[in-house]
């Protein structure tokens, strides 16, 4: 029976389970013999990982040939409007090429959402904005490129699902071990969580 870990990364943790000098890493939350990260998520992105002992499942939650939609929360430096929501949307140019269509909205705060360790800058004078984007690629930085792309700097990025895996319930440094799915599951088919 394959095993599968829903984890809640902090911020400043390394998404590997092997020290780079005195910076956390998986180790220090999880005691799990024979697990790795199905994906990545950069030292300074918190949210949503999955850990798995299966490498079919593995490679068919991050390989982008199955479109498994990872949809992030995502506070921006400035004003968020219906006009940048329609670039992102639409694909953005990046430097590796334009980027897939995606979902992506102007949100409220999340009212349910812990404190930072260290904070995000504040800066009196500059507004700040969320947005909701559900990307179904997964290329290296990529929600922060696109944001910047549309002049919209990131500032937290929080990764909040991938396909029908919800963080919900986690604390930063949780988790919970959940039924992983029969082989040949496809994306959108429900799941157990």
């Amino acid at each position: 029976m394959s095993r599968l870990i829903l984890f809640n990364k902090p911020f400043g943790v390394l998404c590997q389970f092997s020290r780079d000098g005195d910076r956390p890493c998986l180790k220090d939350y999880v005691e799990v013999d024979g697990v790795y990260p199905a994906g990545r998520l950069d030292t300074d992105s918190e949210g949503l990982l999955l850990l798995t002992d299966d490498g079919r499942l593995q490679h068919r939650v991050t390989d982008p040939r199955h479109k498994r939609p990872k949809t992030y929360l995502v506070q921006v430096e400035g004003e968020a409007d219906a006009a940048a929501c329609a670039a992102l949307a639409g694909g953005v140019a990046l430097r590796d090429g334009m980027t897939r269509p995606c979902r992506a909205s102007i949100v409220a705060p999340p009212d349910w959402l812990w404190p930072r360790t260290p904070p995000v800058r504040f800066r009196k004078q500059v507004p700040t904005s969320w947005l909701k984007i559900e990307l179904r690629e997964g290329r290296n930085r990529q929600v922060r490129r696109m944001t910047a792309a549309v002049g919209l700097p990131t500032l937290r990025l929080l990764r909040i699902a991938i396909d029908r895996w919800r963080l919900s319930g986690l604390a930063p440094g949780e988790w919970r071990e959940v039924e992983a799915p029969a082989p040949g599951w496809r994306a959108g088919q429900d799941i157990s969580v």
